[in-house]
């Protein structure tokens, strides 16, 4: 009876939130080691549906490093990073595609339809809904910068009740058959600014932005993430996941989030609890 009512209480203390937050808009980044773990997937997909049955309007964007990593090694193209970013090349990019926008997309849509959510996956070149020019051709190849968001065509899902599921992939500004590989947190910080999403929430391997001691910096802004920069507190691939998290609330999304998804149901914990378990990042705090 005691253990029932505890779970009572969890319940309750969730009301406030979920009242807070019915019909807001979320962009969650997928990725990391709750995309390849079983158990974890399995969280990722129930805390999702729960999002969406309470009236949250969710769009998952997803990566895919190690699936493609492994396809790419079992065809004898070497994998590159520079700047934390995938170097792509021609060869690289057409792999890119394949993996991202079939097995791995289809993986997750048909994941969270099995646990009752009426996803929807597509890849940001359907519908015209990216389109990207070349970040820096000559440093990272095929690696592209969002220019446009079809903000129309992911409102038109989410009002259709659709939960989208997005692979990170772009189109040519005037030429479709050019397809770019787009950061997966970029890629997400872009779509919420977009949207003027009330969450972006980017699921990472480590608590969040961590100090030089390993502890856990709960809240950031923009001043502080700079400092922290420049001292080498934030550095190598949490690089671009936190120039993400700042470009979304810089340009229309109102948080964003840094969680560990090795956690499990690390997002109800973020969200629907008082302290939250990963790093908040806002323009000012």
């Amino acid at each position: 009876m005691i253990k029932k009512s505890k779970t009572a209480e969890v319940i309750i203390s969730a009301l406030p939130y979920i009242r807070k937050f019915r019909d807001k808009i979320f962009v969650v980044k997928y990725g990391g080691a709750a995309q390849t773990d079983d158990a974890l997937k399995l969280d990722f997909a129930r805390d999702i549906v729960l999002l969406h049955m309470v009236g949250i309007k969710i769009i998952v964007v997803h990566g895919g490093g190690k699936k493609i990593n492994q396809t790419l090694d079992k065809i004898g193209v070497q994998s590159e990073f520079c700047d934390g970013l995938r170097v792509t090349s021609k060869d690289a990019i057409e792999i890119t595609e394949m993996v991202l926008s079939g097995a791995v997309n289809k993986e997750i849509t048909a994941l969270l339809n099995q646990n009752g959510a009426p996803a929807i996956g597509i890849s940001g070149k359907d519908g015209g809904l990216l389109r990207a020019k070349f970040l820096d051709e000559k440093k990272y190849g095929f690696v592209g910068e969002i220019t446009e968001v079809n903000t129309k065509l992911i409102n038109d899902l989410l009002q259709k009740d659709y939960l989208p599921v997005i692979a990170p992939l772009a189109g040519g500004e005037t030429d479709e058959n050019v397809s770019f590989n787009i950061n997966a947190d970029l890629c997400a910080s872009r779509i919420a600014a977009a949207l003027k999403a009330s969450k972006a929430i980017f699921l990472s391997d480590i608590d969040g932005v961590l100090d030089k001691e390993g502890n856990l910096i709960s809240k950031l802004d923009a001043a502080l993430i700079s400092k922290l920069k420049k001292d080498g507190t934030i550095a190598g691939g949490m690089i671009p996941k936190v120039d993400a998290c700042l470009q979304c609330v810089r340009n229309g999304a109102n948080a964003a989030h840094i969680i560990n998804g090795k956690i499990p149901h690390s997002i109800l914990l973020e969200l629907f609890t008082d302290g939250g378990i990963g790093s908040l990042i806002k323009e000012e705090i």
